[in-house]
């Protein structure tokens, strides 16, 4: 199986070109392909990609929409050129998120559309009937992988930002908090009623662990203790206690 750090290389392009292939296709590959290897299959090299091009070129586009509150997402069957998610839409179709959607459930849905689009734009492709529909480059948004700072939750948000921020890096890292100088992960919460200083402990009790956000709250359903299991937030509670009116650090 080849497996290149580059795709500049010239023993691997030697090799891409052997295999003789009519198209190429990716999905969340991340490197750039260099014109040499674009022109190697006649019909071109495809990406499928989970968002509606312009909207969030780049490497994280699940968690990109998520965190700006999108309502509606997509899968588009891109033909690729040399620049980052740039070229001409194949074919591409529409996906509604719903409020109780994460980066899993959203990917999962995602990848299926996205399997689905490609076999008919292979079809196409082979039949000669597909247009290529230039992106407008204007309209463009990029959606940069994550970096570390993110992922903790800021209390200071509104409960909507914070439900979104938790649902955006749910199954992966989880949105981190921390209280009394222990690190926890939230991996699944609604927005409440309830208000307090950005933070603070409002109620814990069977229902959840409801804490204070900058606008409204968050009751938390689920969560984990650094080195510990994801646990149902009142499973969780019987092996931490918290103290209403204490604050989770900013």
């Amino acid at each position: 199986m080849l497996q290149p750090v580059t795709l500049r290389d010239a023993r691997v392009q030697a090799e891409l070109r052997l295999l003789g292939a009519d198209a190429m296709v990716t999905a969340a590959f991340g490197l750039i392909f260099p014109e040499d290897v674009l022109a190697m299959a006649p019909r071109g090299a495809l990406n499928v990609h989970a968002s509606l091009l312009p909207r969030w070129r780049g490497a994280a586009p699940i968690q990109r929409a998520l965190l700006a509150g999108d309502e509606v997402t997509g899968v588009s069957i891109m033909q690729m050129d040399a620049g980052l998610d740039t070229g001409p839409v194949l074919l591409r179709e529409t996906v509604t998120i719903s409020q109780a959607d994460t980066a899993g459930t959203l990917g999962e849905r995602l990848a299926g559309l996205g399997g689905q689009l490609l076999v008919r734009a292979l079809d196409a492709l082979e039949a000669g009937g597909l247009e290529a529909v230039p992106q407008a480059g204007g309209d463009a948004t990029y959606a940069p992988k994550p970096d570390k700072r993110e992922y903790r939750v800021d209390w200071s948000e509104d409960a909507a930002r914070v439900n979104r921020r938790v649902r955006a890096f749910n199954p992966a890292p989880g949105a981190g908090a921390r209280i009394r100088g222990v690190d926890l992960k939230i991996w699944s919460c609604v927005v409440a009623e309830g208000e307090g200083a950005p933070g603070q402990v409002l109620s814990a009790d069977k229902s959840g662990l409801r804490i204070a956000c900058g606008n409204g709250a968050v009751l938390v359903s689920e969560l984990q203790r650094s080195g510990g299991k994801r646990l149902r937030a009142a499973d969780f509670l019987r092996g931490f206690a918290f103290s209403r009116g204490e604050r989770f650090e900013s």
